[in-house]
């Protein structure tokens, strides 16, 4: 009966160790996740994010070990951790904002271009009309359709990003309204700004992409009157062509 108790005795020391490593595994793999995460946050947040995390890190060892005390954050109160939790909101949404007008501006930009150089095309076109062969006269309307292809993509892809900065202007707006409420008026005035810094930056590249499609409208109105001054033209040429035939 002895060996058998043995056995026992030693498989159930053999889980206790066990179950002790893998909590000090897990408490090991949190404090390396945690420390990558404050190292990748601004100076100020990370300043103000560390006490925060700190006491996160005592509750986890807590449950592995006993002896580290609470009074890291005995001094913070409920509305001071608040104050801390919306000034990370904020510079997450700010974060967020100024990728998203970033990206619209780029695209806002790169579909003005493409909206000059079908311009440039539709011009070169009017300015050659009649001079051209049949061939050079079908190379251009390829590259002109192709242009305009190139244009739709374009302007999809502001619309996109479009939708996309509208999500991200309420979302700061929010984030700016909770850390008012919150008490954490430095944030929310910054939050605010960034907003309004936004908001004028993707104005500007809007008005350019703007003055683009007026142009562009402007070219088409010529090209129509061209179109219909060539169409003009040929039939009045005809019946002189008759005439010395016969």
């Amino acid at each position: 009966m002895a060996e058998p108790l043995f056995v026992a005795t030693d498989l159930l020391l053999r889980r206790t160790i066990m179950a002790a490593l893998w909590k000090r595994a897990v408490y090991h793999s949190f404090i390396r996740s945690s420390a990558r995460f404050l190292f990748s946050l601004k100076p100020a947040v990370r300043k103000s994010t560390k006490l925060l995390y700190s006491g996160v890190a005592s509750l986890a060892v807590g449950g592995v070990l006993c002896a580290v005390p609470f009074r890291q954050v005995e001094h913070l109160s409920h509305d001071s951790l608040v104050r801390r939790a919306a000034s990370l909101v904020t510079d997450s949404s700010s974060t967020f904002l100024s990728q998203t007008t970033l990206a619209l501006i780029d695209s806002i930009t790169e579909y003005s271009k493409a909206v000059h150089t079908l311009i440039s095309l539709q011009k070169r076109y009017l300015a050659s009309l009649g001079k051209l062969t049949p061939v050079e006269e079908d190379s251009i309307w390829q590259l002109i359709i192709g242009q305009r292809a190139e244009v739709n993509n374009r302007q999809e892809a502001c619309r996109r990003f479009e939708s996309t900065w509208v999500i991200a202007v309420k979302l700061c707006e929010t984030a700016a309204e909770a850390a008012y409420v919150s008490g954490a008026e430095h944030a929310s005035v910054t939050a605010r700004t960034n907003i309004q810094l936004a908001q004028s930056q993707v104005e500007e590249a809007q008005k350019l992409s703007q003055d683009a499609e007026k142009k562009l409208v402007e070219t088409k109105v010529m090209e129509v009157e061209r179109m219909a001054q060539q169409a003009a033209s040929v039939e009045e040429e005809m019946p002189e062509a008759y005439l010395r035939e016969d």
